[in-house]
C-alpha cells in the first residue's frame, strides 16, 4: 500500500503525518484545485487507485482526500480538492513550496483487476471524477484487459466539471465519455439533465458488465438502481462513500455506516453492501 507498509500491508506509524511540498497547482473549478505534491524524504508514496490520505495545512486541521494522481506512476502525489472550510480552503491556498501534512494512504481500493474481461462503466457526479481518476488512468494502461470503458460524467454547470482537457485524451486512448449538466446557457451543446439518464444512452453487455459510482449519494442510489434494473449485477457495481473520517485506521468511529467504518471497510464498497444502509433516514 504504501513504500512504508510492513510485510502485512499495514501503514507504519499511520498516526505520523509526513510532510510534503506543493510542487504545482491548478485551478479546476471557481472553489476547486488540484495540488501536485512532492515527498520531502524524497520516497514516493505508492498507493492504489480509490484509496484516499489525511491531508493538512499546518493549524488548520485535516481532511480526507481521496488521492487523483495515476497510481502507475512515481510521480507527484495528486489531490483535487474543493474549498469548503478552514482545512479545505488552506489546503487550496497552499502556494508551490508550501508543505502541507500527509498520512497514509488510506482504505479498500477499487478492484480493478476483478473487472478484467467486460464492460467498464465509470459513473460521476461533480467533483465524484476525483477518486475514479486514478482508477481511469489505470484501465487506459491496460486498456486491453476490458470491453468497453465508458464514462457517465455529469457537473451542476457546464463550469463545475473537472479534468475538461484531459475528457478529449481519454476519449482518444479508448473510454467513451458521455458528459451531462444540470443546466447551461445556449453555448452548451451537450446534454442537459441527470447522470443516471445517460444510461440509456451508453452501450453495454450489462450481464458482464462492472460499474464504479462516485458522486452525491443521491446521485449514486438512482445511478445503481439504473444499473441493476438494466441487468448489471449488484455484486459488480461499486461506490465509493464519503463520511467524516477522523483517523484514518478505525479507531476513532466518526466514519461509521451501519455496523461498518469507512476508512477501514470502504471508502469503496460493493452497492449489495451498502444499499440496505442507504435506504435508512440520516444514517
Amino acid at each position: 500500500m504504501t513504500a512504508a507498509a510492513d510485510a502485512h500491508g499495514a501503514v507504519a506509524a499511520p498516526m505520523v503525518p509526513v510532510g510534503f511540498a506543493v510542487s504545482a497547482r491548478r485551478q479546476e473549478t471557481y472553489d476547486t484545485w488540484t495540488l501536485e505534491l512532492e515527498p520531502r524524504t524524497g520516497t514516493a508514496l505508492a498507493f492504489e487507485a480509490g484509496q484516499f490520505t489525511m491531508l493538512s495545512a499546518f493549524d488548520c486541521g485535516e481532511v480526507p482526500i481521496s488521492i487523483s494522481g495515476d497510481p502507475g506512476t512515481d510521480g507527484p502525489l495528486v489531490h483535487t480538492v474543493r474549498a469548503v472550510g478552514l482545512a479545505t480552503e488552506a489546503i487550496c491556498a497552499a502556494a508551490p513550496g508550501s508543505v502541507l501534512a500527509v498520512r497514509g494512504p488510506f482504505g479498500r481500493p477499487w478492484p480493478l483487476q476483478q473487472l478484467e474481461g467486460g464492460d467498464v462503466l465509470v459513473v460521476a457526479g461533480g467533483i465524484g471524477l476525483a477518486p475514479l481518476r486514478p482508477a481511469i488512468l489505470a484501465l487506459l494502461a491496460r486498456r486491453e484487459r476490458y470491453g468497453r470503458l465508458v464514462l457517465l460524467y455529469g457537473g451542476r454547470s457546464p463550469d463545475q466539471l473537472l479534468y475538461t482537457g484531459q475528457l478529449q485524451e481519454w476519449g482518444e486512448r479508448g473510454l467513451e465519455v458521455w458528459l451531462t449538466v444540470d443546466s447551461a446557457g445556449p453555448e452548451w451543446l451537450g446534454h442537459v439533465g441527470v447522470v443516471p439518464r445517460l444510461l440509456d444512452r451508453a452501450r453495454f453487455d450489462a450481464a458482464g458488465a462492472s460499474a464504479l459510482l462516485c458522486g452525491p449519494e443521491v446521485m449514486m442510489r438512482f445511478a445503481a438502481a439504473a444499473l441493476t434494473r438494466a441487468g448489471v449485477p449488484g455484486d459488480r457495481v461499486y461506490a465509493s462513500m464519503e463520511r467524516n473520517m477522523q483517523c484514518g485506521i478505525g479507531h476513532c468511529g466518526h466514519c461509521q455506516l451501519g455496523p461498518t467504518l469507512i476508512c477501514r471497510d470502504g471508502p469503496v464498497y460493493r452497492w449489495s453492501e451498502l444499499e440496505r444502509w442507504l435506504a435508512i433516514r440520516e444514517l
